[in-house]
């Protein structure tokens, strides 16, 4: 990871994530609507904007890697839970992720995410509900990023996943003492790996069978 002060802007993504022109075309459009529409709605944190291109979108572009492999006869499907501002399924979609669903209770929020996907010409389907009334959709992946506790984000995954599903879920300062609360069982199931985009940060990524 690069030093958090050093600067990071678009240009650092693209050598990061490899990226190709068009998309990093999307994701500067991305970039400048989510800094327009968030003089009016808090879509992230003000003080993050400085840093943007790494807190939010290197963080979640990272994910990609984690991916696993197309099925053989339909589009991998993942599932966003708390979408927010589109960290990290929007940004996900626009790099070729494959069938993703944002879910956002937010209405507002919502209305952004639809407005990225029209500008960026990105396919995504915004699910405007409490992630708890959600319902047939199954899905290869589920991620999260500053949602909830890990515990309840793997109540959340159990009925979304298929069988051989995965959780990949961003975690930041407090993995440490939510992976202690989770049962041994479960744990065992958990490969941790460090952030590329915050000194401490995490990313989890999940097995199959949850409980």
């Amino acid at each position: 990871m690069q030093g958090a002060t050093s600067p990071f802007g678009i240009k650092e993504l693209a050598a990061a994530s490899g990226v190709s022109r068009e998309t990093l075309d999307k994701l500067a459009l991305y970039g400048e609507l989510l800094e327009r529409w968030n003089r009016s709605i808090n879509l992230v944190g003000r003080d993050t904007l400085a840093d943007l291109w790494r807190r939010h979108f290197l963080d979640s572009a990272q994910l990609m890697s984690f991916m696993p492999s197309q099925p053989d006869n339909r589009a991998r499907r993942v599932i966003d839970l708390g979408s927010g501002a589109g960290f990290p399924g929007l940004v996900l979609a626009l790099m070729g992720a494959g069938e993703v669903h944002l879910v956002e209770s937010d209405r507002r929020k919502c209305a952004f995410l639809r407005e990225v996907a029209r500008a960026t010409e990105t396919t995504v389907q915004v699910h405007p509900a409490r992630i708890e009334h959600l319902d047939g959709i199954k899905a290869d992946v589920v991620t999260a990023r500053a949602l909830a506790p890990l515990d309840r984000l793997l109540d959340y995954a159990e009925r979304l996943l298929l069988p051989e599903g995965i959780c990949l879920f961003l975690k930041g300062r407090s993995v440490d003492r939510e992976l202690a609360s989770l049962d041994s069982s479960v744990s065992r199931r958990i490969d941790t790996f460090p952030s590329r985009a915050a000194a401490d940060g995490v990313i989890l990524r999940i097995g199959t069978h949850l409980p």
